[in-house]
C-alpha cells in the first residue's frame, strides 16, 4: 500500500511539472504585435487558419486552436516557427525573428491557447 502511495505522489509531481514545463517564456503582449505582423495573415485572428490568406493555400494553415495544437508543448510549436514545414507555406522565421521574439509568440499563442496535457 505505501508503494502506492509513492507511485501515485511521483505520477503527481511528473504531471504537475509538466504543465508547469509548458509556460512559455515571453512576452505575450509583443508576441502579439509579432503575430499580427507576420502570422495573422495565414493562421487568423482567432489563431484558427482561417486568416485572410488562408483560402487561397494548397495546405491550410495550423488550426492553433484545435486539439492537435493545444497539446504539442511548446518545443513543439517553436520548431516549425524557427524552421518551417516542408511542403506547406509555413517558411521559416529564423533570422526573421530573434530567438526571444519567437518565444514571445508562443507566449502569446499559450495566451490564447493554453496548453492541454494529453489525457
Amino acid at each position: 500500500m505505501k508503494s502506492f502511495f509513492v507511485c501515485a505522489i511521483v505520477l503527481i509531481l511528473v504531471a504537475t511539472s509538466i504543465e508547469a514545463a509548458q509556460t512559455a517564456r515571453g512576452n505575450p503582449k509583443a508576441g502579439e504585435a509579432i503575430y499580427k505582423q507576420h502570422c495573422l495573415r495565414c493562421h487568423g485572428e482567432k489563431l484558427d487558419g482561417n486568416g485572410p490568406e488562408a483560402r487561397d493555400l494548397i495546405v491550410r494553415p495550423a488550426d492553433l486552436t484545435a486539439n492537435r495544437s493545444r497539446t504539442k508543448s511548446d518545443w513543439e510549436l517553436l520548431v516549425p516557427l524557427a524552421n518551417g514545414v516542408l511542403f506547406t507555406p509555413m517558411h521559416s522565421y529564423r533570422g526573421k525573428l530573434t530567438d526571444d521574439q519567437m518565444l514571445d509568440v508562443i507566449s502569446y499563442i499559450r495566451s490564447v491557447v493554453p496548453f492541454e496535457a494529453m489525457s
